[in-house]
């Protein structure tokens, strides 16, 4: 991932704080996925909260990253199918997903799954020494506003 434009992470994440992350998200009640292929991690996927005010408690920012080499072979369509019917099964009523740009695999994958563009913000992350638009997805979940 630190060679790939997916994420903006600028350092390997060290197995500790990796583990947090997937505690604090699983503790919230919300879905942390990995997909393996003989014993190793092919990819993950995971929804975590949008934001913290409590108005905000019904959306999530969903993520899905696949190892180097597993792309093109639908896993990533695999993980979100997943994911999203993980999410039905909570309170959850809004999805959004962040894409840095331009990334025409992660765009289909998130249009496939019923997501549509909603925001495009110009410049807004840095890696590798370049200047990176990041695009936004959104999907309605069914229900409405719960209780």
């Amino acid at each position: 991932m630190l060679h790939s434009l997916a994420t903006f992470e600028q350092v390997a994440v060290p197995v500790e704080e990796m583990a947090r992350r997937v505690t604090a998200v699983q503790d919230r009640g919300l879905p942390w996925l990995v997909r393996t292929e003989s014993g190793r991690i092919a990819g993950y996927a995971y929804a975590a909260p949008w934001k913290p005010r409590v108005g905000y408690r019904f959306t999530v920012e969903i993520s899905v990253y696949l190892s180097p080499g597993h792309g093109g072979r639908g896993l990533g369509t695999e993980l979100y199918q997943a994911l999203f019917a993980a999410l039905e099964q909570t309170e959850t009523r809004v999805v959004i997903g962040g894409i840095a740009l331009p990334n025409e695999a992660s765009v289909a994958l998130h249009e496939k799954m019923g997501m549509k563009k909603v925001a495009h913000f110009e410049r807004v992350g840095i890696k590798q020494g370049h200047w990176l638009d990041v695009g936004y997805w959104q999907r309605h979940l069914p229900g409405g506003p719960p209780g």
